[in-house]
């Protein structure tokens, strides 16, 4: 696991873009505001009334799927 409930918004989406969508769909629009900055996924997870264990695991979802190496198809 990348990805820990205790890691700042900001700092999750800089070092993982493919989470924005993640945090879109659980309606936290967070990486934009001035909070995120400040606030950790569990907080801004609170804050929205989300499952912070099922937000975590879906972050960490995204990375480790975009982690994987492209599959070439054999000719």
């Amino acid at each position: 696991m990348k990805i820990t409930k205790d890691m700042n918004i900001i700092e999750v989406v800089q070092k993982y873009p493919d989470t924005i969508g993640v945090f879109m769909y659980a309606g936290m629009g967070c990486f934009g505001c001035h909070v995120a900055q400040y606030e950790t996924v569990e907080q801004g997870a609170m804050a929205h009334g989300i499952d912070v264990d099922a937000l975590v695991d879906a972050l960490n979802e995204v990375i480790e799927a975009s982690d994987e190496p492209a599959q070439v198809a054999a000719e």
